[in-house]
């Protein structure tokens, strides 16, 4: 099959490669229970050590620029409380942790979770964590720009591979909260 966006040797429905997946990634797979199929969830194989957005555009497609998006955790604190959530946001701008995180969690500072955190509590390597498989009592604030674009690549769980998924799919995800301005330029 073809992949909808970018140049990959091949694009595979995400149900069918649930062993390349990380066991949170897969698992939210084989529970898809979405407004779009499982089957329009597509894994592409790609090389971790073309990661690098630069180098992945190259490689990949000039489109990817413009339709891939980064998921990161953060980490917010109010008084000795802490909340993780995610954010996703198009690759091409910066969430904007001081401001829209901060007041849509309600905490007094946030920041990027460190890796350790961001590994350990997800079940996903860093540089694939993905929307796809989260906590479910986590918060996922979604870039509205994200929702509107027809077809968004984002992480597998692992550093090698990434799913291209519909963009309107995030906005059904378990604590998603879509908000505009998350990413900035």
């Amino acid at each position: 099959m073809r992949a909808p966006i970018g140049d990959f040797d091949e694009a595979r429905p995400a149900p069918e490669c649930l062993d390349l997946l990380t066991a949170p990634v897969a698992d939210a797979v084989r529970a898809w229970h979405g407004d779009v199929p499982a089957r329009q969830l597509l894994y592409v194989d790609t090389d971790p050590a073309i990661a690098d957005t630069a180098v992945f555009v190259e490689h990949h497609g000039a489109d990817l620029l413009t339709t891939s998006a980064n998921c990161v955790v953060v980490a917010g604190r109010r008084g000795n409380a802490s909340t993780l959530a995610a954010c996703l946001v198009l690759s091409r701008t910066r969430v904007d942790v001081n401001g829209v995180v901060r007041r849509q969690l309600g905490v007094r500072k946030a920041s990027f979770a460190p890796m350790e955190t961001a590994t350990g509590e997800t079940g996903m390597e860093y540089g694939g964590i993905t929307p796809i498989g989260l906590p479910a009592d986590w918060p996922l604030l979604v870039d509205s720009a994200v929702v509107d674009t027809e077809w968004v690549l984002i992480g597998s769980g692992r550093r090698r591979g990434k799913l291209i998924v519909p963009g309107k799919v995030f906005a059904g995800l378990p604590g998603a909260v879509v908000l505009d301005g998350l990413g900035t330029a």
